[in-house]
């Protein structure tokens, strides 16, 4: 089933919002409340992609500025059509060299990046270089080894129908999205008061095809992996995938996302 090795991809803002874009918004309340920074704060969005993340520290954090970069043009474009308040900004940039100055920012954050960084440790290092003494860097990345659903079905039904595609499972991919090592990471970066925690949210899918659409954006690894198959291919895939979902009476789906998240003080 396997052709050459799909690559991540991250470009079609409007692509990767239906597929997990949703989700983290929800993800991103809960991350916020807990980071606690205060009101009038300003704020940069490191890997903001479609700005999510962004969007909701607009939206409830009171902050002066929220700076967004991103390496993916395509996201950056996307964020810059659909938020217009003033107090935000988009760059492209990479995580491991940020085009900010030193201690310029009282919150540094990052929402579902880490691991798709060739550097984590440069970029959280890169994290707490552009944040004020005192101030705080926090992150979040799914759970892909376990709780983050919609993957895991997806992934758990690709192996059984190819054990090559493994190697592509995110749970594989990226240790990094576990508690442990991230800390080590942001212990690392020199940051103190460490803390992680989980956070569940619903992921509730009208139907099938609500499910299932989003895969075929090619957007993230799961999607460019189901676009690499051939055509029957893919509908095997499909239709195993639909054989083990707990699909409702009503052919809805109720799952849940978890991320890991962590935070510390500069």
């Amino acid at each position: 089933m396997l052709g050459d090795t799909p690559k991540d991809t991250w470009a079609d803002g409007s692509a990767y919002e239906p597929y997990v874009g949703r989700w983290s918004r929800l993800v991103a309340r809960n991350f916020l409340e807990w980071l606690a920074v205060p009101p009038d704060s300003r704020w940069l969005d490191v890997g903001c992609g479609t700005g999510a993340l962004t969007e909701t520290i607009l939206a409830s954090m009171k902050p002066t500025k929220v700076v967004g970069i991103d390496p993916a043009e395509g996201y950056i474009a996307y964020a810059q059509a659909h938020i217009t308040d003033p107090r935000a900004r988009f760059k492209v940039g990479r995580a491991e060299s940020l085009p900010e100055t030193d201690a310029s920012f009282d919150a540094t954050v990052s929402g579902l990046v880490l691991n798709f960084v060739p550097d984590p440790q440069k970029a959280v290092a890169e994290m707490a270089r552009a944040t004020r003494p005192g101030g705080r860097v926090g992150l979040y990345v799914w759970d892909y080894v376990d709780k983050m659903e919609l993957m895991r079905y997806f992934w758990d039904a690709a192996v059984a129908l190819n054990p090559a595609a493994a190697d592509l499972d995110e749970g594989r991919r990226f240790p990094i999205c576990q508690p442990k090592p991230l800390q080590l990471t942001l212990q690392q970066a020199g940051l103190n008061n460490i803390e992680t925690r989980a956070i569940d949210v619903p992921t509730v899918f009208r139907n099938f095809d609500d499910y299932w659409s989003p895969f075929l954006g090619g957007q993230a690894p799961a999607p460019g992996y189901a676009m690499s198959l051939s055509e029957e291919n893919r509908s095997r895939l499909r239709d195993t995938i639909r054989e083990r979902l707990p699909i409702e009476p009503d052919g809805s789906i109720h799952l849940i996302a978890r991320a890991w998240a962590v935070k510390g003080e500069r």
